[in-house]
């Protein structure tokens, strides 16, 4: 397999996982209707952060050496679990009305969305096992693996950031109408429901 027919396969693998979905789309979605484009953007650019880290260090063995090691994989995997059922839970009990002033000034920073998308795709085991199992089947022999990682890594993130933007787009055109006290009320227990049950998923496989 050539490097050109490696790319081509990958990216039609990551593009069906990226369009399926998922925590990383009902983060998105709620963030950018709950906050707007500028924390959403944060969210998805922390998001594919991870994936180029998880890409990275598959590339180089380290992924692959967690995998191996029971101890390494329990550790991220409980703390993978606890942080998005932290997360959550904070979103199923918000009382959902017009943010106050404080809370405004959290939603609204780039950064805090940046650092959610960040430690849930770095804390999310399962990426790492993705990884670990078909990023080698799509490294030619006789590529430099770290650099083959990285440019199959950037694929999956060039991918992401157009759904992503497909996402937002979308998001934004509705904005107006779901942006009241009540929808946000609803977003918040639907993405909170959804976010601890990929906790619970995490913890019980």
């Amino acid at each position: 397999m050539d490097i050109a027919t490696s790319v081509g396969s990958f990216a039609l693998v990551v593009a069906l996982l990226t369009v399926t979905p998922g925590l990383d789309t009902a983060l998105i979605l709620r963030t950018s209707l709950v906050a707007g484009r500028r924390p959403a953007w944060g969210v998805v650019l922390g998001i594919q952060l991870g994936t180029l880290a998880w890409g990275l260090l598959t590339a180089v063995g380290l992924s692959a050496l967690l995998a191996a090691s029971q101890v390494g994989y329990e550790v991220l995997r409980w703390a993978g679990v606890a942080y998005l059922v932290w997360m959550g839970l904070r979103m199923l009990l918000a009382r959902g009305d017009a943010p106050g002033e404080e809370e405004a000034r959290q939603e609204v920073r780039f950064r805090t969305g940046f650092r959610r998308g960040l430690v849930t795709n770095l804390l999310n085991p399962k990426v790492g096992a993705f990884y670990v199992a078909m990023l080698p089947q799509f490294i030619p022999q006789e590529a430099p693996h770290a650099v083959m990682g990285l440019l199959l890594a950037g694929v999956h993130v060039g991918e992401g950031l157009l759904w992503s933007a497909a996402l937002i787009g979308f998001a934004a055109l509705m904005s107006r109408t779901l942006r009241t006290p009540s929808v946000r009320r609803l977003l918040d227990r639907i993405t909170g429901v959804v976010i601890v049950g990929f906790g619970v998923r995490l913890a019980v496989d």
